[in-house]
């Protein structure tokens, strides 16, 4: 089988690449999906606020998703489900599906796996094995698809967005949530999900707490939090046990690339995703990534902007108008966590969006854009936190007059 495009991954990262691919040139299409059908993620987040930027309207996530199904089956894409991509090597595909193994050749390939949550498993939470311990996203998967409910009195550990819309989902259910519990001083969620998902529903959050022990053989019983220092150590004398039936671990997402890694990818130390310069273009020759896989975002109106970029400079290495010109690095300075893209191509004559996330919560500061020493860009924020991602926009004159690498740090405004 020969494809012009192949895109590992059919949710909104990868539904978005395969249509704008499509829609540039590339005659030949397929996207390659594990699970039973498109979507992705979406297919479970039954909750609205989806599509605010994409659509300028209010979307569950199925809703998002099923637009860019019919996208994909306007644009006579083609799609594989329930196949299982298990090497790339020379853009030469090879996948488990329903007829066994199958042999693909691409002339580019897009990389949109998305990513997984973090297990107890990775957080070593103590105490036996007992039934009644899932990942946030389980559970809802659990509960949106399948349709289970998946216990009565609960405790949410980690205040990532999964696990507050869950917090809500739980409580609309009929469950109790006894408290979210955070080690750290600030909130891994956006803002609006802390208020639409806890303060509305008067669930607590328990901020530098920590579970420090699972109760229960066969089922949990309840589990004991303590207050935390500033080396995340229990407080003597903070220990209080809390009775419940069920604990959701929503403790952080990983970038799932352990076949980016194996085709050889450079991956980053910080976000655990490819790096990938502003054609969302990997190290490896016609090998394009966006979305989850590259670094974990805020909003899926944000993945689909990222996937038509990898998805229409796919199509134009298909078509070979496109050059492999020298890049600039992207370098985090001082309060800044992270910024993709990593690389940015000067001679492309397109404005680049760089995503980061800064390290600590800020109040009245700026992020300053330095071009060696001189400042190119600075924008005053009133609040950053690290659960929200920034996003600067570098004009298409500032970008063709880069003279060499660019730095980009938080200062005092």
């Amino acid at each position: 089988m020969k494809y012009d495009v192949v895109v590992v991954g059919g949710g909104p990262a990868g539904l978005g690449a395969a249509v704008e691919a499509k829609k540039h040139g590339a005659n030949r299409v397929l996207i390659i999906e594990r699970d039973r059908e498109l979507g992705g993620i979406l297919n479970q987040c039954i909750h609205n606020g989806f599509g605010l930027h994409e659509f300028k309207e209010e979307l569950t996530g199925p809703e998002y998703a099923t637009r860019f199904i019919k996208m994909v089956e306007e644009n006579d894409i083609d799609y594989m489900l329930n196949t299982m991509v298990l090497s790339i090597e020379d853009k030469k595909i090879i996948a488990l599906g329903e007829k066994g193994l199958i042999d693909i050749q691409a002339v580019a390939i897009i990389l949109a796996m998305g990513c997984r949550e973090r297990t107890r498993g990775a957080i070593d939470l103590a105490g036996y094995r007992p039934a009644g311990v899932y990942t946030a996203g389980a559970a809802q998967r659990f509960m949106n698809m399948e349709g289970y409910m998946v216990g009565k009195k609960v405790v949410i550990y980690g205040s990532g967005d999964i696990g507050l819309i869950m917090a809500r989902r739980m409580t609309l259910e009929g469950a109790k949530v006894e408290a979210v519990v955070e080690v750290n001083p600030h909130s891994s969620g956006l803002t609006r999900n802390i208020v639409q998902c806890l303060d509305d529903f008067d669930i607590p959050l328990l901020l530098q707490h920590g579970i420090t022990y699972v109760h229960g053989k066969d089922r949990v019983t309840g589990v004991t939090i303590s207050k935390l220092d500033e080396n995340r150590n229990p407080i003597d004398g903070t220990a209080r046990e809390i009775e419940c039936d069920t604990v959701l671990l929503s403790v952080g997402l990983i970038p799932e690339n352990e076949l980016s890694s194996d085709t050889g990818v450079k991956l980053h130390n910080t976000t655990k995703g490819p790096v990938v310069n502003n054609k969302m273009q990997t190290n490896v020759d016609g090998v394009f990534a966006c979305g989850n896989v590259v670094h974990v975002h805020d909003l899926v109106d944000f993945v689909t902007k990222e996937s038509r970029i990898a998805g229409r400079n796919a199509a134009l290495y298909v078509l070979n108008k496109t050059e492999n010109n020298e890049t600039i690095d992207t370098e985090a300075g001082d309060g800044i966590g992270y910024i993709v893209p990593q690389q940015i191509d000067t001679k492309l004559g397109e404005e680049v969006n760089l995503f980061m996330r800064v390290r600590n919560i800020y109040t009245n500061r700026k992020i300053v854009v330095r071009d060696g020493d001189e400042i190119i860009l600075q924008k005053k924020r009133p609040h950053m936190i690290p659960s929200e991602m920034e996003n600067l926009k570098l004009s298409a004159e500032i970008v063709k007059n880069l003279k060499g690498n660019i730095s980009v740090c938080v200062e005092e405004a």
